[in-house]
């Protein structure tokens, strides 16, 4: 029997219990699209990881302070522990160490003209650049007099930018940080969503000089003001406030050095913080490239999870194809009965239907994929979830439904084929 007459007797089954065929396929094409939609919410969430990743970059430690000396870790009255020169210590000492970026920040109202927003600052030294790959968009970074003069500039993020100018250029502009007159002289390049789902591009950036001088204030900065208030209390000395930040970024050049330059910096820090033996830092150091890997591993493990739900769904779908198969079979026996008298063979029969549930299986996997490129779409544009769509996926469904057709159709149609035509043709349907 031709290919070609397989096919047409199995469309003219199918046709004939029409209702029931598309019901049957409805188990695949739910199945089908769940696959497409959820491995591609999966996906999506893969790449923006890596995207955020990419952006903080992976071969960096950051350094907290972390002090207990006020009633409340990290709360008012509690002093800063890290400083300046805690920083040059790390730069001088650990020779693995490429940039050390220290920052304190705070937060406030920017305010030009009629435009005002709220957003964060970040008091930063020159290594901030290069250590968070920021870029310039417009205008240029800090000079060296700027650093050393706490001179009232700022570098703006997008976000602020687009906010208080519009699509005026900010260049040279003049804006108020609560009473603060801040002269703009560079825009940052966008970076979109940041590494915990923030906006990243909303902050402003001005000297660290500047930003302990001038902008620091017991509601703004927390610590670094708060202890400069209390100092009688604090076993810090007044030089040391002066020079504390709440933040030391490093960059290590090769990423095998990370957990080397980790220790070496708590071993250099509690040194020279006169830490005794047993007890607690005032300061906790985290290795991005860690979290950065627990973050990936519970990604892919999501994206695995929600593959293996999509995938019960097309099981079901194919037990319910092997069901009507069968179904179909003890419906059908006197006609098979007939087909083998006037010469068809088993190889026929089997084919047949064979060919049947195939038809039904690849008719809901094409439904199926439309459903699922259709769902991930509107996933993508009313949805909070990222979505990724993917050729390979589509491929890959399309696969699932042919071998979803060849598995569970192969039993209904070997048992059709292993009738006695005897039998059959006795049996009263």
């Amino acid at each position: 029997m031709k290919a070609a007459d397989v096919l047409r007797s199995a469309v003219f089954s199918l046709r004939g219990n029409f209702l029931r065929s598309i019901l049957t396929a409805l188990g695949v094409i739910i199945g089908i699209a769940a696959v497409i939609v959820m491995v591609s919410v999966g996906q999506g969430t893969q790449t923006e990881l890596d995207n955020m990743i990419s952006k903080l970059g992976s071969n960096r430690l950051e350094v907290f302070s972390s002090s207990s000396q006020g009633p409340v870790r990290g709360g008012a009255g509690s002093a800063a522990s890290l400083t300046d020169d805690d920083a040059e210590a790390i730069r001088t000492e650990i020779p693995e160490v490429q940039y050390v970026a220290t920052s304190n920040r705070g937060g406030g109202q920017v305010v030009f003209a009629e435009n005002n927003w709220s957003t964060s600052w970040q008091g930063v030294n020159a290594d901030y650049f290069p250590v968070n790959d920021w870029q310039m968009a417009l205008g240029e970074p800090f000079s060296a007099r700027d650093y050393s003069s706490a001179s009232k500039v700022v570098v703006l993020g997008e976000t602020v930018r687009r906010e208080l100018f519009g699509d005026n250029d900010p260049i040279g502009a003049s804006i108020r940080l609560g009473r603060v007159p801040l002269r703009v002289v560079g825009v940052l390049k966008s970076k979109g969503q940041g590494s915990w789902g923030n906006d990243a591009d909303d902050l402003i950036l001005v000297p660290l000089e500047t930003g302990r001088r001038r902008l620091a204030t017991a509601a703004s900065a927390g610590n670094v003001a708060a202890t400069a208030a209390t100092s009688a209390s604090t076993t810090l000395s007044a030089p040391r406030q002066a020079s504390t930040v709440q933040q030391i970024s490093v960059s290590v050049g090769r990423a095998e050095d990370l957990a080397f330059v980790e220790e070496e910096i708590n071993a250099l820090l509690r040194q020279r913080h006169r830490i005794a033996p047993g007890a607690d830092d005032d300061f906790s150091v985290r290795n991005i490239a860690e979290i950065v890997s627990t973050r990936t591993q519970t990604t892919r493990l999501m994206s695995l999870l929600l593959g293996a739900v999509a995938s019960i769904s097309l099981i079901v779908g194919g037990i319910g194809i092997m069901n009507i198969m069968l179904v179909s079979v003890t419906e059908r026996i006197r006609e098979i009965g007939l087909r083998m008298a006037v010469g068809a063979g088993p190889r026929a029969i089997q084919s047949q239907f064979l060919a049947e549930a195939m038809l039904i299986s690849l008719g809901g996997g094409f439904i199926g994929i439309a459903f699922g490129i259709g769902g991930a779409l509107l996933t993508s544009k009313f949805g909070a979830l990222p979505v990724q769509l993917d050729m390979r996926v589509i491929m890959m469904a399309t696969g699932f439904s042919v071998a979803t057709g060849l598995f569970f159709g192969f039993y209904p149609a070997r048992k059709a084929a292993q009738l006695d035509p005897i039998e059959a043709l006795r049996h009263q349907g």
